[in-house]
Parts: structure tokens; C-alpha cells; sequence
């Protein structure tokens, strides 16, 4: 099954470096709404393809660890909802380990193993949903994770629990509708997004530091 599902994501997409983070080269979509319908038209009903893009709060989040690498290094981390495993790869170049990518999609999960593998880093992929456990980890990052109110509403309480075990807790967002209140900001970059997906070339995104 892994085979099948790397093959599926290398079919589908082409390796690039990605924008904000030029150190990185990812497998992303060269047709996003193709890959779109194509997911879609899989067999049974799969989750969007999150995987194949770099979104911007990942982008933030990666640029942000790799520009200031002594937050994760010689650290345990976390890539909460890795989607393409940007973060996890950022976070393992900048000397990060072990570094955990987790996410409940296992297409997801091929994507970011290909990608720690095309950029020479070891990254440990779980497919597991993790918002109501108490694992521990140096540093906990998220990209992207308050895009609906459900997820928002699960993923905050976790993040605080992490924050309250003494893990450092950040999270990029580019102004998603569910970002809670009371963060302590971190930086703001100006980071290019696809325009067919975000409506914009370019979308303002701050990582957030997450307190209990």
C-alpha cells in the first residue's frame, strides 16, 4: 500500500523548491484543481490533497525555524498536521531529532516521507489522530490547523496541554478565520501562495507562540 500511495504522489505532482523557503524542494501539484479531481475521482471518498501544496502558515513556520534554528535544534518535534511534511523537513534541517510528522491522511503521510527523503533528512511519519493524547515533545508546530471550527476547537486545547508539559507551541497562520485570540506573535512574513487556491499571490501569515 505505501508503494501504491508514493506512486500516486509522484504521479501526480512535480518536485520544487518552494517559494518562501528555497531550501526546501517539495513534491507539490502542478495542476492544483486537477489534483483536486483527481483525488476526488480516487475510489473511495479521500480527504482533500493538502498534501500537495505549501501552504502559507507552513511556509511561515518552516522559513521561521530554519532562520532560527536554536529553537529546534538537538529538540524532539512535532508536525502537527503535516500535510506535505514541509515543517518536519524545515525542522529536521535545522537539527531537529527526532522529528515526528504526523497526520490522519496516509497520502499525506507518503507525501512527506518522499519529501524528508528527496532532501536528505529523517523524519517518522504517524498516521494517528493525536488531539486527545499527551505525548511529549520539545517543540510542537502547526501550519495551517484553524481553518473550520471543528478543528479549531480540538487542535487549541491540545496545543495549550503541550505548551502547559513545557513544550515550545507555534503555529503559522495567515489569518484563518478560527486563529483564537491570545497568542503571542512570533514574526509576520509576506508569503506567496498559489492564487488559484488563496484568491491572492500573496498572504500576510505571523507565527503564533501558543501559552497553557
Amino acid at each position: 500500500m505505501a508503494g501504491v500511495l508514493l506512486e500516486f504522489v509522484r504521479a501526480h505532482t512535480v518536485s520544487a523548491p518552494v517559494p518562501f523557503v528555497p531550501e526546501v524542494s517539495l513534491f507539490q501539484a502542478a495542476d492544483p484543481i486537477a489534483l483536486w479531481e483527481a483525488t476526488e475521482s480516487a475510489g473511495p471518498p479521500q480527504p482533500p490533497p493538502f498534501w500537495a501544496f505549501a501552504w502559507a502558515g507552513g511556509q511561515a513556520l518552516a522559513r521561521h525555524v530554519l532562520d532560527d534554528p536554536d529553537l529546534v535544534a538537538g529538540r524532539s518535534v512535532l508536525d502537527l498536521a503535516t500535510g506535505s511534511g514541509l515543517v518536519a523537513v524545515a525542522s529536521a534541517k535545522a537539527g531537529a531529532t527526532p522529528v515526528t510528522a504526523n497526520d490522519i491522511d496516509p497520502l499525506s503521510l507518503a507525501a512527506a516521507q518522499a519529501n524528508a527523503e528527496a532532501n536528505g533528512v529523517r523524519v517518522t511519519t504517524v498516521e494517528a489522530d493525536l488531539l486527545d493524547s499527551d505525548d511529549r515533545y520539545g517543540v510542537v508546530l502547526a501550519g495551517d490547523v484553524f481553518y473550520s471550527r471543528e478543528m479549531a476547537g480540538r487542535v487549541l486545547p491540545f496545543l495549550r496541554r503541550a505548551a502547559g508539559r513545557g513544550s515550545l507551541v507555534l503555529v503559522g497562520d495567515p489569518g484563518r478565520a478560527y486563529l483564537p485570540e491570545g497568542l503571542i506573535q512570533r514574526a509576520v512574513y509576506d508569503v506567496p501562495v498559489i492564487e488559484e487556491l488563496e484568491s491572492m499571490p500573496i498572504r500576510r501569515t505571523t507565527v503564533w507562540q501558543v501559552t497553557a
